[in-house]
C-alpha cells in the first residue's frame, strides 16, 4: 500500500530519470570501499593461512625427523643432500591457498566460517600434493608420516586459526571497534524497522552514519550530491528498505555505483518469511528457496530430549535455591508459593504455567484498575513500570528472572520447551491480530529470542512476534544453545527487567 508521499516520491524519482540527471553511462567517480575492504581481508587471511601452513609444515618434518621408528629416508637428511628441496615450501602454499581460494572460502563471513570445506579444501590439496610429490619429482622424497603429520597440523593450525579469527572479529565487532559504516536508503517506516532488526541481529557491527528519505523531494533533486555527501562521510554501502518502491532500479544501482558504494537490497517491503533463505539462480533468474518448516519430526523429537535432560538436571542442582526462595515468599507476604496462571500453549491449548509468586494475592482484580498504564503500544502486552502489586521478594526474583525458574516443572510435563515464544495470557490473546497465532505452531519455552534481544524494552508487540517467527523458522539446537546462554548474560545483567 502506497500512500500519497510515496507517489509523489515516485513520481519524482521518474521525472528525475526522464530529464536525464540519472544517466546509465555515468562515469564511476570514487573508488568502491568494499573492493578496497575486500582486497584487504582477503590477503589478511590468505597471509595468516600461508604462515599456519608454513609451520604445520615446518612442525611436521621436525616431528618426523624425531620418529624413531620411521624406516624410510630421513626428508631433512635428504633435504641436506638435495638443497632444492628447500623451493618446495612454494608450491604447497600455492596448491593449498589456491584450492581454498577456488572455493570462495576467502569471500564474506558466511563463506569463511564454512569449516567442513575448509576441512575438505585442505585434505585435496594433500593428496595433491602426495601424487605431484611421487610422481612429478622423483627426486625429492618426503616420509609417509611427514605427509600424515603435515596434514594433521595443517588442519589443526588452520581451522583454530580461522575460527580464532572470526571469534576475534565478531568481539571486536560488539565492542564497537570494528563497525561498517552504511547509510539506510527509503522511506521513513521502513527505514526504522530495518535499524531495529540491525540492532537486535547484529548489535555494533554496522554503524547507520545516514538516512536518505525517499518521501524527500529535495533527495531526488540532490541525487548525485547526496551519493558523494554520503561516500565521503565513510560509508560503503547503502541498505535499501524500499526497493519495491523505486520505479528505476536499474538507474538507482548504476548511480549508487557511480558514487563508489556498494548496493544492498533489505526485503522489508516485499513481505518475504524471516528465514534465512537460499539464493539459487536458475539461468539468469535469481530465486530464493527456503527450507521445510523445523521443529517436526526428528527435530521436535531432538528438542524434547535436550529438554527433557536439561530440565531435570536443574531442578536437582537447583532443589536449594528453589527452597530458599520459597521460605522468603512466605516470609514476606500472605499467599501461596507457587502461582499457576492459564496460558495459551501449542496449537492454542490452554496450560498451567508454574511461577513463584511475585504479586499480592488479588493482583488479577487489581490489573483491571491498571490497564491505562500499560506502556505496551498496542495494548497486546500488559506491562507496566513500578507495577504496586509486586512484593518486596517478588520485585527481586522479577530483577534476575527467579520467579521463572519452577517453569522447569512445565518442561517434565511436556507442554513447555526451554526455548521457545513465551506462553502469553489469555487477556493478551484476545487481542491478537489474525496472524500472530502462527506463534502457537511450537512449544512455548521459558526463554527466547525476544527476551534475549530486550525483554520489556520492547514495546511494540508486532516487534516480539517478528523474532518468535525468526527463531521459530530458523531453529537448530544450536540456536537454543546460544539463546540459553544469552539469557544467562541478560538475566545476570537485569536488561530489560521491571
Amino acid at each position: 500500500m502506497y500512500d500519497l508521499e510515496r507517489e509523489d516520491g515516485e513520481m519524482a524519482f521518474r521525472s528525475l530519470s526522464l530529464s536525464g540527471t540519472v544517466d546509465v553511462r555515468h562515469p564511476v567517480r570514487n573508488l568502491t570501499r568494499g573492493i578496497s575492504m575486500g582486497w584487504l581481508r582477503l590477503c589478511a587471511f590468505m597471509f595468516l593461512d600461508a604462515g599456519l601452513v608454513s609451520f604445520a609444515w615446518f612442525l611436521a618434518k621436525r616431528v618426523g625427523k624425531a620418529v624413531h621408528w620411521l624406516k624410510t629416508v630421513d626428508s631433512f637428511a635428504l633435504l641436506q643432500r638435495n638443497p632444492e628441496q628447500t623451493g618446495f615450501l612454494l608450491p604447497i602454499l600455492v596448491i593449498t591457498l589456491g584450492i581454498i581460494a577456488a572455493a570462495g572460502l576467502y569471500g564474506e563471513r558466511t563463506s569463511r566460517r564454512q569449516y567442513l570445506s575448509l576441512f575438505a579444501c585442505l585434505t585435496l590439496s594433500q593428496c595433491l600434493l602426495v601424487v605431484l610429490t611421487f610422481l612429478y619429482q622423483p627426486g625429492i622424497v618426503f616420509s609417509r608420516s611427514t605427509f600424515l603429520l603435515a596434514w594433521f597440523f595443517t588442519l589443526i593450525f588452520v581451522l583454530s586459526g580461522r575460527c580464532l579469527a572470526e571469534t576475534l572479529i565478531t568481539a571486536l565487532r560488539r565492542e564497537g571497534a570494528v563497525t561498517r559504516r552504511i547509510a539506510l536508503m527509503g522511506y521513513p517506516e521502513d527505514m526504522e524497522q530495518t535499524q531495529l532488526m540491525l540492532q537486535l541481529s547484529s548489535k555494533k557491527e554496522f554503524e547507520i552514519v545516514e538516512c536518505i528519505d525517499l518521501s524527500d523531494p529535495e533527495t531526488y533533486d540532490l541525487w548525485y550530491e547526496t551519493l558523494d555527501h554520503v561516500y565521503y562521510r565513510g560509508v560503503g554501502e547503502i541498505f535499501v528498505c524500499s526497493w519495491k518502491s523505486i520505479p528505476n532500479p536499474l538507474d538507482c544501482y548504476w548511480s549508487v555505483k557511480s558514487a563508489g558504494l556498494n548496493l544492498r537490497i533489505v526485503p522489508i517491503d516485499l513481505e518475504i518469511p524471516n528465514q534465512y533463505p537460499r539464493i539459487e539462480i536458475l539461468g539468469k533468474m535469481p530465486t530464493i528457496r527456503f527450507s521445510p518448516p523445523a521443529l517436526v519430526g526428528g527435530d521436535f523429537w531432538l528438542k524434547r530430549s535436550f529438554d527433557l535432560v536439561a530440565s531435570a538436571s536443574i531442578l536437582f542442582f537447583a532443589s536449594p535455591l528453589y527452597i530458599a526462595i520459597a521460605i522468603l515468599i512466605k516470609l514476606d507476604s500472605p499467599g501461596s508459593i507457587f502461582f499457576k496462571q492459564q496460558r495459551v500453549g501449542l496449537r492454542g491449548k490452554s496450560i498451567k504455567v508454574w511461577k513463584f509468586r511475585t504479586m499480592v494475592q488479588n493482583a488479577a482484580q487489581l490489573q483491571k484498575e491498571l490497564e491505562k498504564q500499560n506502556v505496551t503500544k498496542d495494548g497486546v502486552l500488559f506491562k507496566i513500570k513500578d507495577d504496586p502489586r509486586i512484593t518486596k521478594v517478588g520485585k527481586f526474583l522479577r530483577r534476575y528472572s527467579l520467579d521463572e525458574i519452577p517453569q522447569v516443572i512445565n518442561v517434565l510435563m511436556g507442554n513447555m520447551s526451554l526455548v521457545g515464544p513465551r506462553p502469553l495470557p489469555f487477556r493478551d490473546v484476545e487481542r491478537f491480530e489474525e496472524h500472530h497465532h502462527l506463534r502457537h505452531n511450537v512449544m512455548p519455552g521459558i526463554t527466547g529470542l525476544w527476551q534475549v534481544s530486550g525483554r520489556s524494552d520492547i514495546t511494540d508487540f508486532e516487534d516480539a512476534f517478528k523474532l518468535d517467527m525468526a527463531y521459530i523458522e530458523n531453529w537448530s539446537l544450536a540456536l537454543d544453545f546460544q539463546i540459553l546462554l544469552k539469557t544467562i548474560k541478560v538475566v545476570l545483567g537485569k536488561e530489560g527487567a521491571y
